[in-house]
């Protein structure tokens, strides 16, 4: 039989448990696998993986004037796919050429292979080991993707980043590879003073050249680098009439927008994809 005092305590610690419960965070949701991308969400000291419902579809042929980046890509992501040896892969260069684009590209094609996709931001790095641990023994292959990733000094992400990609005891398993895009070649800001490891200076390192190495490492353990640059006017255009030619229009307007095209770029001070069909959306609305 209960005694008084020991019921007191038991109501009490009860009241208690309650008020805590309306202050923890409520527990993430279960894994949707069916779906073909995530993105990794946070929420105090639990993650998890958010199915993405509407998924930005693009096409490997939309994408104009990458064909070797296109190629080599695609190569690499059907290797993985067939359980064969594929390299994790690092894209840099001119902004709004297709870098990011190229990785949605894939998961359009070749979804129905069994390739999914995982959107992590740069801030989230550090929880890529959590990652891994999750879809470990999943069926399907993922690729971990991290748009415009790149890291100041002391950032903790980059430490696991760097272990996950070649460094750990623990292998990342054969089911996920890393695609990243950069506008930063080595994803970390690079320092004049660090031209001159011969040079001494009063407050700075000892060995400055390790800290370049350092640096250097990380974008090293990215098996392919692939290179993006600059559209010429003529390649800019070509990919201004595609996309017009996917919004509907006709010879004519396709014609006519050239002048206008170019201006558009002019005041972007860009000729890149990105911009050319901004400029498309733009022209089809108003000449529809």
């Amino acid at each position: 039989m209960t005694s008084p005092d020991l019921s007191t305590l038991i109501e009490r610690a009860e009241r208690v448990l309650i008020q805590l419960e309306a202050w923890l965070p409520p527990a993430p949701p279960k894994t949707d696998w069916d779906a073909q991308a995530f993105r990794w969400r946070r929420r105090g000291s639990q993650g998890w993986l958010d199915a993405v419902k509407h998924i930005a579809t693009i096409h490997p042929d939309d994408l104009k004037h990458i064909e070797q980046q296109k190629e080599t890509i695609e190569r690499n992501t059907l290797q993985f796919l067939a359980g064969k040896p594929a390299n994790n892969v690092l894209m840099t260069g001119a902004r709004g050429t297709g870098k990011s684009s190229l990785v949605k590209a894939m998961l359009a094609s070749l979804s129905d292979r069994g390739l999914r996709l995982i959107e992590v931001d740069k801030d989230d790095m550090g929880d890529l080991g959590d990652i891994i641990e999750l879809i470990s023994g999943r069926p399907e292959r993922f690729i971990v993707f991290c748009d415009d990733l790149s890291f100041e000094d002391g950032e903790p992400g980059y430490k696991a980043l760097k272990s996950v990609l070649d460094g750990s005891v623990a292998s990342p398993g054969d089911n996920v590879l890393i695609y990243a895009t950069s506008n930063r070649r080595h994803l970390m800001p690079e320092y004049h003073s660090e031209n001159l490891a011969a040079r001494p200076h009063s407050d700075g390192e000892i060995h400055p050249g390790e800290a370049v190495e350092e640096k250097v490492s990380l974008s090293e353990r990215f098996g392919l680098w692939l290179s993006f640059y600059p559209f010429s006017q003529d390649k800019y255009l070509d990919i201004v009439y595609h996309w017009l030619r996917q919004a509907g229009c006709d010879d004519e307007h396709i014609k006519n927008s050239r002048t206008e095209a170019l201006q558009w770029a002019l005041h972007r001070g860009s000729r890149s994809g990105r911009v050319a069909r901004q400029f498309a959306r733009d022209w089809a609305a108003r000449y529809d």
